[in-house]
């Protein structure tokens, strides 16, 4: 049998050819290998390349520091979050003091 993850990248590798999609994922890092999120960064950029748009509800850093626009939500989670907290590119949010996702940003950068 094939792991949620697995299942997730046949079906992206299908999608590869196609054009002008929006995709949306949610957490696409859950159950993956630290050495298959870089395999998953690629096909989203190549899905990415080929005009289409991606839209990742994610909390790992690797894929939060490779979007070309972040948007965080909070402050918290559930009835204490819901708002807009920041909007724009990894390398503008490194300076918000306010941001809860900056400071992970900054040690790895």
């Amino acid at each position: 049998t094939l792991s949620g993850g697995e299942c997730q990248r046949i079906k992206l590798a299908s999608e590869l050819h196609k054009e002008g999609s929006i995709y949306v994922m949610d957490e696409p890092t859950t159950g993956l290998h630290m050495s298959d999120i870089s395999h998953l960064l690629a096909v989203i950029n190549r899905i990415v390349d080929n005009g289409n748009t991606v839209v990742v509800i994610e909390h790992n850093l690797d894929i939060i520091k490779n979007a070309d626009w972040i948007i965080e939500m909070g402050p918290e989670g559930g009835h204490k979050g819901g708002q807009i907290l920041f909007e724009g590119t990894p390398k503008d949010l490194l300076n918000v003091e306010t941001s809860y996702t900056a400071p992970y940003l900054r040690r790895e950068h």
